[in-house]
């Protein structure tokens, strides 16, 4: 087990390496220029150039990309164009609400989609198997922003019941959490159901009905264990999407998130912000990918003899 996550974080280095350089390449080469964005539109030329100088922006390419490497190995990733500090002091406030929201949604999406994904497999071409496959089709298919924009209608403006946007108390996260999480449920229940049916149908199943298991221990240890696999991958990718930032959720509900400062980074072109999102986000996704295969190993024996 040590030798393959060994193996694994080596692989994170040159993946990470490659991120990086086609990010700031494509980040330097579009027009905008640091100097003017920092002092702003009433700065001479001078003014500007002088910064400009000092932030390296003159030298070529390879140049600036292997000295950003090497700082960012030292831990300083910069300051941001817009605030003037370090870039760590912007981003990192903002995770927190990120991450509770990608956790919550992650675990809403858990608990709803998988047992129904579950009861339509048991109840396969049923009234709640087609009934509960409208349902996820629906929700699969509506946009984000516009679920998003009826729960706040119904449940804020018409109802009340709930804050419209802004962060302070649990009920803030409750629509947000809802739109996020209602699609990524539907998803998972299709997936459960695929995944529960192709167990079902294996000689194992047959073998455990024919020594007189009943079907609680027949769907619950033996199908739902194999089933497992390829649901928890997608609830590995979901969590890590999600801490990229639902950027439209978190703009739609006014959530002060990483995603939202992404977007805002981007447009005005805040290079060393726009860097260490995507350095941070990366090297999270990855990590998280590596404790989903290490899941694996607990929930599928024969997994775990590979990584020995």
């Amino acid at each position: 087990m040590a030798k393959y996550i060994t193996k694994r974080l080596l692989v994170v280095i040159p993946t990470l390496l490659f991120i990086i350089f086609v990010v700031f390449f494509i980040l330097n080469v579009t027009p905008g220029d640091p100097g003017r964005i920092m002092l702003g539109p009433t700065a001479t030329q001078e003014q500007v150039d002088m910064v400009n100088e000092s932030l390296g922006v003159n030298r070529p390419l390879p140049v600036r990309y292997a000295n950003y490497v090497w700082d960012a190995l030292h831990g300083d990733f910069g300051a941001s164009y817009t605030f003037n500090v370090p870039v760590t002091q912007v981003l990192m406030p903002k995770f927190p609400t990120t991450l509770k929201l990608a956790i919550l949604s992650v675990l809403f999406s858990a608990l709803f989609g998988i047992p129904l994904g579950i009861l339509s497999a048991v109840k396969k071409h049923s009234v709640i198997d087609n009934g509960l496959t409208v349902l996820a089709l629906f929700l699969a298919s509506v946009p984000g922003f516009w679920l998003g924009l009826m729960l706040m209608l119904l449940l804020s403006l018409q109802l009340g019941l709930l804050p419209s946007s802004g962060v302070g108390t649990w009920q803030h996260y409750i629509m947000p959490v809802m739109t996020l999480a209602l699609p990524s449920a539907a998803f998972l229940s299709r997936l459960t159901r695929t995944t529960m049916l192709d167990s079902m149908n294996q000689d194992y199943i047959r073998t455990a009905k024919g020594k007189g298991a009943g079907n609680g221990r027949v769907i619950f240890l033996h199908a739902l264990r194999n089933a497992l696999i390829p649901v928890i991958t997608q609830l590995g990718m979901n969590f890590a999407g999600l801490l990229g930032g639902a950027m439209i959720t978190e703009i739609v509900f006014g959530l002060p998130g990483f995603g939202n400062a992404i977007v805002a980074a981007i447009k005005a072109k805040d290079v060393p912000l726009t860097m260490f999102a995507v350095i941070f986000l990366s090297t999270t996704f990855m990590l998280i990918m590596l404790v989903v295969d290490l899941i694996y190993a607990f929930v599928d024996p024969r997994i775990k003899s590979q990584f020995e």
